[in-house]
């Protein structure tokens, strides 16, 4: 007897089993959703939940056949991709 899963609702994963699921760490996840680079995910209450579709999405978006593949998307950093306007020295404020 085989099940039909086709009617269950989407896997959702919470960050711990999220990162666990790409391979990166809870904080660098955690970054990701911060600066706007990583995954799509859900609020449920508090919670942040991500969905196993998404998640296997934004993987597969920095996916390359070779080192020179200029093709592929790119994944990037945890790390704030549009900084802000930069502070202004010290000397230049009137």
């Amino acid at each position: 007897m085989s099940a039909n899963y086709s009617d269950l609702p989407p896997r959702y994963l919470r960050t711990p089993d999220a990162s666990r699921f790409v391979g990166l760490s809870i904080r660098t996840l955690e970054k990701h959703r911060i600066y706007g680079t990583g995954p799509r995910y859900s609020k449920l209450g508090g919670r942040v939940v991500y969905r196993v579709d998404e998640l296997q999405a934004w993987v597969e978006s920095g996916a390359r056949a070779h080192t020179s593949d200029t093709t592929a998307g790119v994944v990037p950093a945890a790390a704030r991709q549009n900084p802000l306007i930069p502070p202004t020295s010290r000397g230049n404020r009137r």
